[in-house]
């Protein structure tokens, strides 16, 4: 509580827009799929149309960090929630193919700059002491923001159906949904609009002219940061966009039901997000506290792939959700924290492009299998990969905070 009350002004109304922001992806990411197979499309396509988002970034990651250097955080932002919101709304009223990939793009280069513009923010803002907190609130806040959205959104389908006089399963039905989510989740440009973006501290300002990208990524260091990325970005892909599909063909459960269980994901989430800096405190490390987590959530992972027990296979989804993305602000924290405030901005795109070059073949890969082997085999690859991660995460690290920490200065909050 005295690290929250620590947070200036600027911290609190970024995290409200976090909270404004977590409506518009979780009833995207429950309706999405839904709307694009019930347009008529196949999976092999609604796999090219979620792998383009992640293209985007792959292509565009790097510009998109210098681009946050030369325009600021601030501004960066808000043109990325303002370019999200409008390529995610034209997606939902258009109907053909190429026009659902383009403004998939655009779509996908808004959410990178204003993701990418996310960690330089928070550590402008924030004290060696608060710095975890912050970082695992904001991630952890869009999670709760995406149960409360998940909870009504999960309704919404026989609510439409009743007042519009429409099939509750429809594409008519979804477009609905997805387009209130849409409108809702702009109102996050309000807050961020009202920020005042701290000045740079003496000695800590950005340089536009960052590092051609073959000096960044040849860096043993960023070396080191990416590898667990790509892997992580990799198994993620293969599997996490698809758990509502896998959960209505594998028990044929309903929209409800399954509103329900990602409300769940997102609370547990949030809540694993808050514990995270408290069990990175008792384990003495930040690398630890990732590498166990992470292990520890493939046992519900394969549990939830392979038990023929739908209450079972749920229970352990959610028990994965919690321990695997418990890891995720803590990863970003430590990764931020390892080089100086005039590379971050660079490092971050150059973490995000490598996780972006996972989501980008992930999706579509797994549209394939899904296709011709159902989802098997997809829980298994995305337990080697996750293992992998947290393997490298835990052999590259395990020294590394403590020397951080001997010389880093202690600071007080903005």
């Amino acid at each position: 509580m005295a690290s929250i009350r620590s947070f200036n002004r600027a911290a609190r109304l970024f995290l409200l827009a976090t909270v404004i922001d977590g409506i518009i992806f979780s009833s995207w990411q429950l309706f999405f799929n839904f709307f694009i197979l019930a347009k008529g499309f196949d999976k092999v396509f609604l796999g090219e149309v979620n792998s383009i988002p992640s293209i985007a970034g792959l292509l565009f990651s790097l510009p998109l960090g210098m681009l946050s250097d030369r325009m600021g955080r601030r501004k960066a932002m808000l043109a990325g929630l303002a370019l999200s919101s409008l390529g995610m709304g034209l997606q939902v009223l258009s109907s053909h193919p190429a026009l659902l990939i383009g403004m998939a793009f655009v779509g996908g280069l808004g959410s990178n700059l204003f993701m990418l513009s996310q960690a330089p923010f928070m550590m402008k803002i924030s004290s060696q002491e608060n710095r975890t907190l912050l970082f695992s609130l904001n991630f952890g806040l869009l999670a709760l923001s995406g149960a409360v959205g998940n909870l009504f959104a999960g309704q919404l389908p026989a609510f439409f159906s009743q007042v519009m006089h429409i099939p509750p399963e429809g594409a008519a039905t979804y477009q609905a949904i997805l387009l209130c989510s849409v409108i809702l989740g702009s109102l996050s440009l309000v807050p961020v609009f009202l920020i005042h973006e701290p000045a740079e501290k003496p000695g800590q300002a950005v340089h536009p002219a960052s590092q051609p990208l073959r000096q960044v990524l040849l860096r043993p260091l960023v070396i080191k940061l990416i590898l667990p990325q790509l892997q992580i970005g990799l198994g993620a892909s293969l599997l996490i966009p698809y758990i509502n599909i896998f959960l209505q063909e594998q028990f044929n459960l309903s929209t409800q039901v399954i509103g329900a269980i990602f409300s769940l994901s997102a609370l547990l989430t949030g809540i694993g997000s808050v514990i995270g800096p408290r069990l990175s405190r008792e384990l003495g490390s930040k690398v630890r506290t990732i590498a166990t987590t992470q292990l520890a959530s493939l046992v519900f992972l394969l549990l939830a792939g392979f038990t023929p027990s739908a209450w079972l296979s749920s229970a352990s989804l959610l028990a994965r959700g919690m321990l695997m993305n418990m890891a995720v602000p803590l990863y970003t924290a430590f990764a931020m924290e390892q080089v100086n405030p005039a590379e971050q901005g660079v490092v971050n795109s150059a973490l995000s492009l490598f996780w972006q070059l996972g989501y980008a073949v992930g999706p579509f890969i797994s549209g394939v299998v899904q296709g011709q082997y159902g989802f098997s085999p997809l829980f298994f690859a995305t337990a080697v990969l996750y293992f992998s991660s947290a393997s490298l995460t835990w052999i590259f690290f395990q020294h590394s905070e403590k020397a951080h920490a001997l010389k880093e200065p202690l600071v007080k909050a903005p």
